[in-house]
């Protein structure tokens, strides 16, 4: 009976992917969409696979078998957008690639599931990279590398670096801008890994691996292109040099964490709390108080800040306008509480789960594995890694607003022990860390097919889920409405013989996305301005595209309701007003919102505004 089986399980290994394969090139033959063609035969070929290994198959909780058929489905689904959407392939063709990546996921002897998972969200942000349409944020980011300088109004200029060199080795494609978010991704997981090694041992080491892999922060830092991307990798770096200084007492390693911390800066200026975590060590521990007397340190302050220097520069010669928007103007902001709100920011981003393993650290004893003289030193320093940036941001949100990650970072502080407590220990541990070590699987495995699910949903869509409207959070029409919106602009063109400046009456969404899709194919792309020419928050789009250089000019407005095309600043800054277009965006046969444009003649600066 075992010899059969095993046979069976052979002949199905060979016969499912051929049939999936087969029924895929008849479904495209008969006219169904990449998205139905794919499902379609998936399931086919992967029910005969169950079919054909039911005896091996049955061994294991049904769920296992399911979870591991929806990853695998939307991961080909991944492999399929890039080669046939984006890359042009027939998809008789990719299909192929597809099948191959999800036998690899379904595989039965497949036997390590935190192995498969760290390996799986690797690939997956590394396929739909280049698929997924590009967030607002990330098209505001490449223009920035369109106008290189040596900071900008509200972040220093690390972000605009990686994705010129991003753009320059890949092209003006989506990987392209996303190519060095992807790289930040695996920095900051070498240096976790490095981290809970040097603390815990090696078992420890790779549940951080898997948490910088699969915890929602983590996932998508090394995802998209902010800079959150570089960001959590110099402050990871420079956790795993500061704790080779102050406990393992290397010299060198202060130099390696001052430049970390450096490109740490150059990147967000939130990871100088990092620096003050280090002064306030120094000031504690007495051990560490000797590193006031040697060079060491200073020499890291030095590195740093002449990494920073450049951001320095820019502000001297732009009246300290990054730094004072990053400070002051924040803090002139109407007081209001937001402490409930980072309270949930950090359950986004590390998930309920996280959160109480979070908790867990601060009320637990000391783990049973970090022994030896140093341990208490190492709790030390990473309760204050982790506590007083929280506490610079808790006492913030008393009276001012808070963004979703600004505390994403400085949990990478936390990794190391929440990855010691998901792995046996040699003491029992209490009920309630026992509780969260079995629940990390689940959570971390339903975070990966969220993940996944989604990221489908972004590129083929899923089965009886309309898109939602907000294209600014959801990104799933840029490339038609800067289409549409272009084709408008040089249909007036042909006509009239005189260019339209394309303006997005947003704070910078449809400004960034038309510049970015509607110029792609050029090296200079596509110049558009925003709201600041009617006196709305110009950001940088205010300095590359200044009101009074475009006196004179006819205008494209765009918008995603009419009022904010005839409100009374816009009446008051043109001669004449055209008649208000209403457009729909569509996909694939659904209606996503509806947006609007009207054309304004020549365009009037107002001194003084």
């Amino acid at each position: 009976m075992a010899v059969a089986a095993e046979n069976t399980r052979r002949i199905g290994l060979w016969l499912a992917p051929l049939i999936d394969i087969a029924a895929f090139c008849a479904f495209m033959s008969a006219g169904l969409s990449l998205r139905a063609g794919n499902t379609y035969a998936f399931v086919i070929g992967y029910a005969l696979t169950w079919l054909l290994n039911w005896r091996v198959a049955g061994t294991a909780p049904w769920w296992r078998s399911a979870v591991a058929g929806l990853m695998a489905l939307f991961l080909r689904a991944g492999v399929l957008a890039l080669l046939a959407q984006r890359w042009g392939w027939a998809p008789q063709i990719a299909i192929f690639f597809a099948v191959a990546l999800g036998v690899a996921v379904t595989a039965p002897r497949w036997r390590n599931p935190a192995f498969g998972l760290v390996a799986y969200c690797l690939i997956l942000r590394l396929l739909y990279a280049g698929s997924v349409e590009l967030m607002p944020e990330e098209t505001y980011y490449w223009n920035y590398s369109r106008h290189l300088d040596l900071g900008y109004l509200d972040h220093p200029p690390m972000v605009a670096w990686l994705i010129k060199a991003g753009t320059t080795v890949f092209g003006q494609t989506e990987f392209g801008v996303r190519a060095g978010a992807w790289c930040c991704g695996v920095i900051t997981s070498i240096f976790v890994y490095k981290l809970t090694r040097n603390l815990f041992g090696q078992a420890a080491a790779f549940a951080a691996l898997l948490l910088t892999q699969a915890l929602p922060y983590f996932f998508l830092s090394g995802f998209l292109l902010t800079p959150d991307a570089p960001l959590v990798a110099a402050w990871a770096g420079s956790l795993y040099f500061l704790e080779r200084a102050l406990i393992g007492n290397q010299s060198r390693a202060w130099w390696l964490a001052g430049i970390c911390l450096g490109f740490g800066m150059i990147s967000k200026y939130s990871i100088g709390l990092l620096g003050v975590v280090a002064v306030a060590f120094m000031l504690w521990d007495r051990e560490s108080r000797r590193w006031w007397l040697r060079p060491a340190p200073y020499v890291g302050a030095l590195l740093a800040l002449a990494i920073f220097s450049p951001v320095i520069i820019w502000n001297a010669q732009h009246d300290w306008a990054s730094f004072a928007f990053q400070t002051s103007r924040r803090l002139a902001e109407a007081p209001q509480f937001a402490l409930h709100k980072l309270i949930a920011s950090i359950i986004v981003l590390i998930t309920p789960t996280g959160l109480l393993a979070l908790i867990a650290l601060f009320f637990a004893r000391q783990p049973s594995g970090d022994a030896g003289a140093d341990a208490p030193r190492r709790r030390r320093l990473f309760s204050l890694a982790i506590l007083l940036p929280l506490a610079v941001f808790a006492a913030f949100s008393l009276r001012h607003e808070v963004k979703l990650d600004w505390t994403g970072a400085l949990l990478s502080a936390a990794l190391p022990a929440m990855a010691f407590a998901m792995i046996p220990a040699q003491a029992q541990p209490g009920r309630f860390t026992q509780w969260i070590r079995v629940a990390w699987m689940p959570t971390l495995a339903a975070m990966t097919l969220i993940y996944a699910a989604g990221l489908h949903y972004l590129v083929l869509g899923l089965p009886g889920v309309g898109y939602d409207k907000h294209i600014e959070a959801i990104p799933v029409g840029w490339r038609d409405l800067s289409a549409h919106v272009v084709a408008t602009a040089d249909a007036y063109r042909k006509e009239t013989g005189t260019d339209l400046l394309i303006v997005g009456m947003d704070r910078y969404a449809i400004a960034s996305e038309v510049s970015y899709y509607g110029g792609r194919h050029s090296q200079s792309g596509l110049d558009t301005a925003n709201s600041s020419l009617f006196g709305g928050m110009g950001l940088m789009f205010g300095r590359w595209m200044p009101a009074q250089a475009q006196a004179g000019r006819n205008l494209l407005l765009v918008a995603w309701s009419p009022g904010e095309l005839d409100d009374q600043f816009v009446n008051a800054r043109v001669e004449r007003l055209g008649p208000i277009e209403d457009d729909v965006l569509m996909r694939d046969g659904v209606l996503i919102r509806h947006y609007y444009h009207r054309i304004a003649y020549n365009y009037r600066f107002q001194a003084g505004e």
